[in-house]
C-alpha cells in the first residue's frame, strides 16, 4: 500500500521511515516500518500526542501496532506519550530504566511539562502511568524488524545522561540523533547535561552514520555530517572541552 506520509504530516526520509515534528515544542518522532515490525523513536509530549501518533502510525502501516519504542533521553517532550502504545517493546539507554521508574523522576518531569506550557491535567495524566524502559542499551542493539535491523546505540551521555541514537541502514543511512543535535535553535543544556562528554558522543554518532548519512535532529530540519560537525565545534568551544 502506497501512503502519502506527508498528508498526515511525516517527512519520509526513506522506504518506511520517516519522521513527523511535533507542534508546539518542534520535537522530533521517527517511524521505522520493518515486515515483522514497528519502530517508534520517541513518543511525544502528552498522552493525547501519543494517541495521534498511534493513530496516524495505524493510517501509515496499513492498520498495524507499534511493536518496538526506542526512547531518545527522559525529557517530557520525548517520552510523556508512551503508555498509550499498550504491549510495545520499550528501549532505553542505560540508567534510564531506573530513572523513569522512580517517584521522583515522575515528578520532575510533571513539574517540567507544566513550566513549559503544557496543560497540568494532561501532564500528571501522563506522569502517573509514565513507562521506563524494559530493555537497556549499555553498548549497541540490533532490533531484526524483519526485513530490515537497526541499531540502536548508546552514544551518551550529552544532551542528558541517557541519551539514546537510532541507525538506519540503507541507500543513505538515516541516523535519529534526539537532542543531541538540534536545527532549529542553539542546543539545550539542561540540570542534567554532561556538557564535558557531548562532544565525544557527536563523534560517535559521526562514526556511526558516516559522511553521506541523514542526521535527523531532536529539533528541527534534517542536517548532514558537516553540520553535526560544526555543532560539535561549537559545543566544544561553548563548554571549553576538546
Amino acid at each position: 500500500m502506497d501512503v502519502d506520509w506527508e498528508a498526515y504530516g511525516w517527512e519520509r526520509l526513506a522506504d518506511g521511515v520517516g519522521r513527523r515534528r511535533l507542534p508546539v515544542w518542534d520535537a522530533t518522532v521517527g517511524l521505522v516500518l520493518g515486515s515483522r515490525a514497528v519502530l517508534l523513536y520517541d513518543t511525544g509530549s502528552s498522552l493525547s500526542e501519543g494517541a495521534e501518533l498511534r493513530t496516524q502510525i495505524a493510517a501509515l502501516s496499513g492498520g498495524r501496532k507499534v511493536t518496538h519504542i526506542a526512547l531518545s533521553h527522559p525529557h517530557f517532550d520525548h517520552v510523556l506519550g508512551t503508555a498509550v502504545f499498550a504491549g510495545a517493546e520499550v528501549f532505553g539507554a542505560v540508567g534510564s530504566d531506573d530513572l523513569l521508574g522512580g517517584a521522583r523522576a515522575r515528578e520532575e518531569l510533571r513539574a517540567d511539562a507544566v513550566a513549559q506550557g503544557l496543560d497540568a491535567e494532561a501532564a500528571e495524566a501522563a506522569a502517573d502511568v509514565l513507562v521506563a524502559p524494559r530493555h537497556v542499551v549499555s553498548g549497541e542493539w540490533t532490533l531484526d524488524l524483519g526485513d530490515r535491523q537497526v541499531l540502536l546505540a548508546n552514544v551518551g551521555p550529552g544532551h542528558s545522561g541517557h541519551d539514546l541514537a537510532l541507525c538506519v541502514p540503507g541507500a543513505r543511512e538515516v541516523v535519529f540523533c534526539g537532542d543531541l543535535v538540534e536545527e532549529s535553535g542553539e542546543p539545550q543544556a539542561g540540570p542534567d547535561a554532561i556538557p564535558s562528554r557531548w562532544p565525544d558522543a557527536l563523534d560517535r554518532l559521526l562514526a556511526l552514520g558516516g559522511e553521506e548519512a541523514a542526521y535527523v535532529p531532536g529539533h528541527g530540519a534534517v542536517v548532514d555530517a558537516t553540520f553535526v560537525r560544526a555543532q560539535r565545534g561549537e559545543l566544544a568551544r561553548r563548554f571549553e572541552v576538546s
